[in-house]
């Protein structure tokens, strides 16, 4: 997580990290033994915390000329599309198999409990556009990386990825090595 003197530093201050890190549930064995889920949901129930991630997590970004916010199913979505107002971009859904009406394309992954399949409409951004990529948890890294090199299959730059909370122990930063990385919340 890098600090940054921008418009959202008193949204990520040591505060908002204090109160994400005791809304946070931690649900364990779910979706597989083994897992500790990482549940955002009560904090996207208190709407004052809510706005105060869409703030600390589009601040880093506000000056990259950022085209589009691209966010992966599904609590990426509640992130995402605030994060894509804040910036002024357009917003690209990254779903799972089946899930868009529109000729796709698509990228097998694997993660911490399986592996699994993402897609995008193939007309999801110009070939100029400046994507950034947002999700609610970096963990093993795999669906990121994914996701980053999918929208780089239809031609468009990925500026970096956004990301409420990075689990560092699973190693997820490094299957995102070389491309920029901000977290509201990182341990």
């Amino acid at each position: 997580m890098s600090d940054v003197g921008s418009a959202g530093e008193l949204a990520r201050s040591d505060s908002l990290r204090a109160r994400v890190r005791q809304a946070i549930r931690v649900v364990p064995d779910f979706p597989s033994p083994g897992i500790q889920f990482q549940d955002i949901t009560p904090v996207l129930a208190d709407s004052g915390l809510l706005a105060a991630v869409v703030e600390a997590m589009a601040a880093p970004w506000s000056n990259s000329r950022v085209t589009h916010v691209a966010a992966v199913e599904s609590r990426g979505f509640i992130l995402g599309a605030p994060i894509a107002v804040a910036l002024g971009a357009g917003f690209i859904p990254v779903r799972k198999p089946g899930k868009l009406p529109w000729r796709t394309v698509a990228r097998e992954y694997e993660l911490e409990y399986g592996s699994g399949r993402l897609e995008i409409h193939e007309d999801a951004c110009p070939s100029d556009g400046r994507v950034l990529l947002v999700d609610d948890v970096l963990a093993t890294g795999g669906t990121a990386r994914a996701a980053c090199e999918l929208l780089e299959d239809v031609g468009t730059r990925v500026l970096g990825c956004a990301f409420l909370v990075e689990i560092s122990a699973l190693d997820g930063a490094v299957r995102l090595e070389g491309r920029r990385r901000e977290s509201v919340l990182s341990g």
